[in-house]
């Protein structure tokens, strides 16, 4: 009897480990496909709302927008979600000088690091570009976080 327990106790562990990531996937699935159906459509306001202002320095959300809306010319050719590294989860919990005084910081803490590469090309010759961001998990779906001051 111990040993059937055991056993439905770790095919359980497992089954819920698998739901776990699968449900992980499912949602960096779902962000990066609105990313690049925003992107590819050029839809300014659909990539501002993958932003989380939610407390941000109002400054760095109208740079955040540019940010997120410089490449829109260029043709994506890849996109995706990374881990980060020790060193990146470091750099993200940095408290920086504000541009309008004061110091922000991330007000959420990042887990993915979006990934773009663009491409652009005309007659007079072809450039490609790569553009990386914190993304952070809110109420159950990812965001790219804005900077907001700090005490």
């Amino acid at each position: 009897m111990k040993k059937q327990f055991a056993l439905l106790t770790l095919l359980l562990s497992a089954v819920l480990a698998v739901s776990s990531a699968f449900a992980a996937t499912e949602k960096e699935k779902a962000f990066t496909d609105s990313y690049k159906k925003a992107f590819e459509a050029k839809d300014e306001a659909a990539l501002k709302g993958l932003l989380y202002t939610k407390g941000a320095d109002p400054e760095i959300v109208e740079f955040f927008t540019m940010m997120v809306t410089g490449d829109l010319g260029n043709k994506l050719s890849s996109i995706e979600l990374r881990d980060l590294t020790a060193e990146e989860v470091k750099k993200a919990a940095e408290v920086q000088p504000s541009p309008s005084g004061g110091k922000v910081a991330l007000l959420v803490k990042p887990s993915k690091k979006l990934v773009l590469k663009t491409s652009t090309g005309d007659a007079n010759g072809s450039s490609t570009g790569t553009s990386e961001t914190f993304v952070a998990e809110v109420d159950g779906k990812y965001v790219i976080p804005v900077p907001g001051p700090v005490k």
